[in-house]
């Protein structure tokens, strides 16, 4: 069942066409809200993958090709106030601003996007996305980027000394900024994320080292085995990514339940297995996700 109407859609084309200016203006009107609520949890959308060329979910390549569709879906999840945020890139958070559906919500900026998935520059992860003064100018409340690290390839270097420029910059301007760290390696021809613990543990290290002040420096980090050695290795804040769901919804939901009890986790930020669950239905999904996010049995962690 849909949110959003041809009516809906019709204006976004108009006001992108017709007045470009109005999508600044969306911002500044936008109902604010603080970073964190009572509980000091969060739930946030995440819809920043087809910046970086990667569309797939699951088997099908091209799920998160069709725009309006993913617009939808947005909205869905969205109308859930127990949504806290969304994660995305300027083209998509201009849109959801448009349709005015990012009142009362945090607005997460997406920085690098530049690694494209499947091309030979990959771990080149180039900030081409939102920047540090743009994302002040406009009201949005956070910050992401993402950090792999390849051992073997020297692309992973630029990108550490960029992301480190932007946490500096981040915490000059009082804007948090999750950092999304990964060991990774070329295997095959493509790249492959290492999620052994200890491998996550050493790219937790290597981030958390970023920058001239961490005191804005959060964490969003996958849920895999032995997580409470992973969350052992960070004092700062940490949203727990979704990650492949493998098919089985209720193994993957068991597992972020168990690591939403741990020390210092805050909350989760899930993007493909909430928008495009197996059975389709979005809102259950998401209704899911906030039940395990801000069930009050779980505060105190």
């Amino acid at each position: 069942m849909s949110t959003l109407t041809e009516a809906d859609f019709r204006a976004l084309r108009e006001a992108r066409t017709r007045t470009p200016d109005a999508l600044g203006g969306a911002f500044a009107r936008r109902e604010r809200r603080e970073l964190l609520g009572d509980d000091g949890r969060l739930l946030i959308v995440a819809a920043d993958h087809p910046a970086r060329g990667s569309l797939a979910v699951g088997g099908d390549e091209s799920a998160m090709a069709d725009r309006y569709d993913l617009l939808d879906r947005m909205a869905t999840a969205l109308a859930n106030p127990a949504v806290d945020g969304v994660l995305g890139t300027p083209d998509i958070i201009d849109d959801l601003a448009a349709l005015g559906l990012l009142d009362g919500k945090l607005i997460v900026g997406s920085m690098n996007r530049g690694g494209l998935r499947g091309a030979s520059f990959e771990m080149d992860d180039r900030y081409t996305a939102y920047d540090v003064p743009t994302m002040a100018a406009r009201g949005i409340d956070f910050a992401k980027a993402l950090v792999r690290v390849n051992l073997s390839d020297p692309g992973t270097a630029l990108t550490l000394e960029a992301t480190a420029r932007a946490v500096t910059e981040a915490a000059a301007a009082r804007l948090p900024i999750m950092l999304e760290p990964f060991l990774s390696e070329w295997r095959d021809g493509r790249i492959v994320n290492d999620l052994t613990p200890d491998a996550v543990i050493r790219s937790v290290a290597i981030a958390s080292g970023l920058g001239a002040d961490s005191s804005y420096t959060w964490m969003k980090l996958p849920v895999v085995d032995e997580m409470e050695r992973v969350m052992a290795s960070t004092t700062m804040p940490t949203l727990l990514l979704g990650g492949d769901g493998g098919g089985d919804p209720d193994a993957m939901f068991a597992s972020w339940r168990d690591a939403l009890a741990l020390p210092g986790v805050v909350g989760l930020t899930v993007g493909r297995n909430l928008l495009y669950p197996p059975d389709g239905d979005v809102a259950a999904a998401v209704a899911v996700a906030a039940e395990l996010t801000h069930t009050p049995a779980r505060l105190g962690a």
